[in-house]
C-alpha cells in the first residue's frame, strides 16, 4: 500500500506572505488541518497547522479593540508561525511507515514531495484511517475471527479449510506479532455475511477445532 495510492492530490496551501487571518479562514472554510506552504516555484518550504494560528493568536482576554485586532492579525504572517523544513515522505513510501511516523512524531498529517522537493500531495491520519476500513473489509459486516496460534508453518491452513467446508468466504486474513520470532503469532479473519445460522454453525465449528480468542459480528449499515 503506497501512499500516492490514498494522498490527497490537490492540496490546498499558501505562501509564506499569506496573513495569518487568511490562513485561519482556509482552515475554516475547507474544514482541515493544516497547510503547506510553498514557494513560487511549488517547493515545499513550510506547513503551518490550526495549532500554530491558535497559539499565535491574542489570547480572548486582549484589551486590544476589534480593529486593533484584525491591524494584528493581518500583519502576522504565515512564515512567522509555521514550522519550518517538516518532516516528508514520498509518494512510493508505504502507508504502514507514514502511520508510524505519524505516531513516533505526534503528528496528524504529512507532506507529499518528489525528488525536487515540489509539494504532490498530502496524506493524514485520516486517510490511514480509510486504508485501515478498506483492508480489514469491516464495511461488509460479517463475523472477524482471532486466533492465537503458534508461530510456524502451516498452522493457518487447518482454519481455512474449515472456512471453506462451509463455503465461508473469506474478505480478509491479518497477522500480527508483537515479538517477531516469537512463539506465537495474532491471526485475524474476516468473512462475508451468511445466514445467521450457518454462522453460528462456522462459529462452534471454529471454537471447538481452533485456538479462538474471540469472534465478532459486525452489523455494519450504510451512512
Amino acid at each position: 500500500m503506497l501512499i500516492r495510492e490514498w494522498m490527497t492530490k490537490d492540496v490546498i496551501t499558501v505562501t509564506s506572505d499569506t496573513s495569518m487571518m487568511k490562513a485561519s479562514k482556509i482552515l475554516k472554510e475547507n474544514r482541515i488541518r493544516r497547510l503547506p506552504v510553498v514557494d513560487a516555484e511549488g517547493r515545499l518550504i513550510g506547513i503551518v497547522s490550526d495549532r500554530d494560528i491558535k497559539e499565535a493568536s491574542p489570547s480572548k482576554a486582549t484589551t486590544l479593540d476589534m480593529h486593533e485586532l484584525y491591524y494584528l492579525l493581518s500583519e502576522i504572517k504565515v512564515k512567522d508561525i509555521m514550522t519550518r523544513d517538516p518532516f516528508t515522505v514520498r509518494a512510493d513510501d508505504t502507508v504502514e511507515t507514514v502511520a508510524l511516523n505519524m505516531i513516533e512524531k505526534r503528528i496528524g498529517g504529512l507532506p507529499v514531495i518528489d525528488d525536487n522537493g515540489k509539494l504532490v500531495g498530502i496524506i493524514s491520519d485520516s486517510d490511514v484511517f480509510k486504508v485501515l476500513i478498506t483492508i480489514t473489509g469491516v464495511r461488509h459486516g460479517g463475523v472477524q475471527f482471532a486466533f492465537e496460534l503458534e508461530n510456524t508453518p502451516g498452522t493457518l491452513k487447518p482454519i481455512v479449510d474449515t472456512l471453506r467446508e462451509h463455503s465461508a468466504r473469506i474478505i480478509s486474513i491479518l497477522t500480527s506479532m508483537d515479538d517477531a520470532g516469537g512463539p506465537t503469532r495474532r491471526v485475524y479473519i474476516r468473512i462475508l455475511p451468511m445466514d445467521r445460522a450457518e454462522e453460528n454453525r462456522i462459529i462452534e465449528a471454529v471454537k471447538n477445532r481452533f485456538p479462538l480468542m474471540y469472534w465478532a459480528r459486525d452489523n455494519v449499515h450504510p451512512a
